[in-house]
């Protein structure tokens, strides 16, 4: 993947004050939209000058792709910890866990209603923001992304032979999950709980002609 930051911060101050900057970012995300978001409210709120902002970020653009940088790392740490402490009998419960962590992170995380893993949205549950489907990798979609990832981090559950058709039935299960979950957020703010059910209960079938 490509770099979103300029230069990454070496000292801890400089990685506090990157973080400072990803959370302002997030919470005027909720409280404004992407539009009306400006790198000059985001340093003020994170109180740093603005040239440090421009110090680590080329634009907004490129703080929001670090943020959605960053919440997929928290999704997969999510993810992780949770197969940690989970008794998974069958791989279906892993299409569940995952699903109800992302549902959580839309519900509870800041900024993830407009952007989650890339794709920026002009209002929670609005239409996307042109352009920024590739926003994780400038070489992929964010699908994409999110596919190799998952699939690295559950090589060892999913009892399959790896190769083309494995990955791309996993990427026809992000696709179908991102669509599906959409439609569930656009319908309602915390997340229709019937859609929700319906995605796991499509996802978990179209998986099985892949997966033993």
């Amino acid at each position: 993947m490509t770099s979103t930051l300029r230069r990454r911060p070496a000292q801890r101050r400089s990685v506090e004050r990157v973080e400072r900057m990803l959370d302002e970012c997030a919470h005027l995300l909720d409280e404004v939209g992407y539009e009306s978001l400006t790198t000059k409210e985001v340093a003020r709120r994170a109180e740093v000058p603005i040239g440090t902002f421009y110090q680590f970020f080329h634009d907004k653009q490129g703080l929001v792709r670090a943020l959605a940088r960053r919440n997929l790392e928290a999704f997969l740490h999510r993810v992780t910890e949770r197969i940690a402490e989970a008794d998974l009998g069958h791989w279906t419960d892993l299409v569940d866990l995952a699903i109800d962590e992302f549902v959580g992170m839309k519900r509870s995380t800041p900024g993830f209603a407009v952007v989650d893993f890339g794709e920026v949205l002009a209002t929670p549950g609005g239409t996307p923001v042109e352009g920024t489907k590739r926003a994780l990798d400038g070489k992929q979609d964010n699908n994409a992304v999110v596919a190799e990832r998952l699939r690295s981090l559950t090589r060892d559950l999913l009892d399959a032979p790896a190769g083309p058709g494995l990955d791309r039935a996993l990427l026809v299960a992000v696709e179908a999950t991102d669509a599906v979950l959409k439609l569930a957020f656009k319908i309602d703010p915390c997340g229709d709980p019937l859609l929700v059910a319906e995605c796991k209960q499509l996802v978990r079938r179209y998986l099985a002609d892949h997966l033993p």
